[in-house]
């Protein structure tokens, strides 16, 4: 797949996503894997509705374009490096599922599509901020491998999902944002009737 397509879908779906508060002003981060060693990654100064200008190609070996790129540069390459089944990656900061992630410890839909498409999902607790950074790019990394899974919600922090498919990646990451919701909703109207 050339480039110029690939950043037509990427920006396409941070649009999308920026629209759904999944993506923050230069918060979250989106990519897709050019070659074996070469991936296409939003830049720090990224603004989600309007990516195009501000995605940079990245070798694997790390060079001046480096510093132009995302904070999440490094967790993004470790995934590619070592999931041959990652061919686009997504960090988001959906409300929800981040909501529903400070208080528990999985993820159980309740409703049709969140229970047939994703399942239950075990929430990660990263422990303490301080030094994630230092920590995300073995741990993330390692936790798709270890549970074979594609989805990883992070307490308090967001989602790391990849995919070989752009299209399934946003839609495992839009349902899982629509179960957490109805949790929510369901919690508050269990909340509200107990009294």
């Amino acid at each position: 797949m050339n480039r110029e397509n690939l950043k037509n879908k990427l920006s396409l779906l941070a649009l999308s996503m920026f629209r759904k508060d999944f993506f923050g002003i230069y918060h979250g981060s989106i990519s897709a894997k050019t070659e074996s060693n070469r991936f296409i990654i939003n830049t720090k100064e990224a603004i989600f509705d309007s990516i195009d200008e501000n995605l940079i190609e990245l070798y694997f070996k790390k060079d001046y374009r480096w510093n132009q790129a995302s904070i999440d540069a490094n967790i993004h390459h470790s995934i590619y490096s070592q999931i041959s089944d990652a061919k686009f990656i997504c960090f988001s900061m959906p409300p929800f599922t981040t909501a529903y992630s400070l208080n528990h410890n999985m993820i159980i839909p309740k409703d049709y599509f969140g229970y047939k498409e994703i399942g239950s999902i075990q929430i990660v607790d990263p422990k303490q901020f301080e030094d994630w950074y230092d920590r995300a790019q073995s741990e993330i990394s390692y936790y798709f491998q270890s549970q074979k899974t594609d989805i990883m919600v992070i307490r308090g922090y967001g989602v790391y999902t990849f995919n070989r498919d752009i299209h399934e990646m946003a839609k495992k990451i839009a349902i899982l944002e629509k179960s957490c919701r109805l949790l929510l909703l369901d919690g508050s109207v269990k909340d509200s009737t107990s009294d």
